[in-house]
């Protein structure tokens, strides 16, 4: 029975007596199991908002940006939806009032609202233009992944005009946008008749195109979870027969997705934890107590995306120093070094102090780059450390016994390779006994390490040491 549903997702449609498993595993490999490309084990990941990353918006402009981002550290460079915008009901307007447009306002809509999955915003550039992006992060030794908005498309996309069976139409057969959303600007397709219908092979077959045509690494799959997950496998398996390395990021965090769709999911939980943590409002113990319970739920070799911004949190939540306050920094060094793959996004490692409007133009004010230090730092953390690998390559947390409530500290150990990490989020100085010796070196927070040390207020420390073997 399993495997008849796996022959089946792989192809879209009916397996037959004459396929064999050889035929049908993903990878083209010897087993149908998940496996991360070995370039993963300990890469990082940037988020491009390329509407906004630089003045012209486009990705030649972009392109100009990618050895500062290969000197920050960068491995996997995603891009936001690169696709053309639906015009029909489109957003607009400051974040707090998103209104839909009138017919020829000047809002340049949400890219999540996608018009055609086989084209390039114009704004953006061409296909030229993406090829050269991604031949040159290739040659840089990065690799690119592309937004997709599975879910649904723009009321005025290419299928509502091809294949309106695509779409869950209301009881008067006319479009309508994802129930319980404000997502007025778009219209959801119909997921669950989407094999009878011939939605999951026209997906899957765009999803194929990019990677096949422009040689991208992979996708950020948008609200991942409102899509059946035997859709991402089919689509992962797929993707593998053009490129077996494929990098596939869920945003949300369904445990099956890690069985053979996903390589990383969003660590919505962690996040919205430390959101509590970096204001107060909780007591360290709610972050310990959640480690173990999330690598229990999701597994020890799923990747976990540790952010404290991004496109969403930026534009609807607030700037890190809004929602963070004095503990930005050392938030910025627990999220990079606790567990799973640290993100920086757009301006992040600017210090960006503004909600960037998510519908209009509103270009990252770089200035002068204040927090590339501290993020290089995290970069480089994660790609010469094993202990903070990604998966069951790194090393999972092991917390200090430390009384306090804003006061709290981790080791992580893996092969020959062991790295402390120490966060104070109160106001006042914490002495930590962490029992650290001279074979250790101080990586972040210049601590000389000792039995005790004395961490400052909202402020984090790091040590790490090779063992001889």
């Amino acid at each position: 029975m399993v495997l008849s549903m796996l022959l089946m997702s792989c192809y879209g449609g009916s397996s037959s007596s004459s396929t064999t498993t050889a035929q049908a595993l993903g990878q083209g490999l010897k087993s149908d199991v998940l496996k991360h490309p070995d370039w993963s084990v300990n890469a990082t990941i940037y988020e491009v908002n390329v509407r906004q990353h630089t003045q012209e918006g486009t990705l030649n402009a972009f392109a100009k940006d990618l050895p500062r981002l290969k000197s920050l550290g960068v491995d996997i460079l995603w891009l936001m939806p690169i696709h053309p915008i639906g015009e029909v009901n489109r957003k607009g307007g400051e974040n707090k009032t998103n209104y839909m447009v009138d017919s020829g306002s000047s809002s340049l809509g949400s890219p999540y609202s996608v018009k055609d999955y086989y084209k390039i915003n114009s704004d953006f550039g061409t296909e030229a233009d993406l090829r050269n992006l991604v031949s040159e992060a290739h040659a840089l030794g990065m690799k690119v992944i592309i937004d997709w908005v599975a879910n649904h498309t723009a009321f005025d996309s290419e299928w509502t005009e091809s294949n309106l069976e695509y779409f869950l139409l209301d009881e008067a057969g006319n479009l309508q946008p994802p129930s319980g959303t404000d997502w007025w600007d778009v219209t959801q397709l119909d997921w669950d008749n989407g094999h009878e219908s011939g939605l999951y092979d026209a997906m899957a077959d765009a999803m194929e195109y990019w990677v096949h045509e422009f040689g991208i690494d992979g996708y950020r799959c948008d609200v991942a979870g409102k899509v059946p997950t035997d859709f991402w496998e089919k689509a992962r398996r797929q993707l593998e027969e053009v490129n077996p390395d494929i990098f596939m990021l869920a945003e949300a965090e369904v445990p099956e997705h890690h069985n053979r769709a996903f390589d990383m999911s969003y660590g919505w939980e962690m996040h919205h934890i430390m959101n509590q943590l970096g204001t107060g409002e909780w007591s360290v113990d709610s972050l310990i107590s959640a480690v173990p319970i999330q690598t229990e739920r999701f597994g020890p070799d799923a990747y976990r995306m540790m952010f404290i911004t991004n496109h969403d949190e930026n534009s609807w939540n607030g700037t890190i120093a809004e929602r963070l306050g004095a503990n930005s920094d050392a938030m910025a060094v627990l999220a990079g070094t606790l567990i799973g793959m640290p993100l920086v996004y757009s301006g992040q490692e600017a210090g960006m102090a503004k909600r960037m409007r998510f519908f209009e133009k509103d270009t990252v004010p770089w200035g002068n780059y204040s927090k590339t230090q501290m993020y290089r730092t995290i970069y480089t953390l994660n790609h010469e450390n094993q202990a903070l690998w990604n998966g069951t390559m790194g090393g999972q947390p092991e917390f200090y016994s430390i009384d306090s409530d804003v006061a709290l500290a981790w080791k992580r150990s893996a092969g020959s390779n062991d790295v402390v990490v120490a966060v104070n989020l109160g106001d006042t100085n914490a002495n930590m006994k962490l029992d650290l010796d001279g074979s250790f070196t101080a990586a972040w927070g210049e601590i000389t390490p000792d039995s005790i040390m004395m961490i400052p207020g909202h402020s984090a420390a790091v040590w790490t040491r090779n063992r001889t073997k």
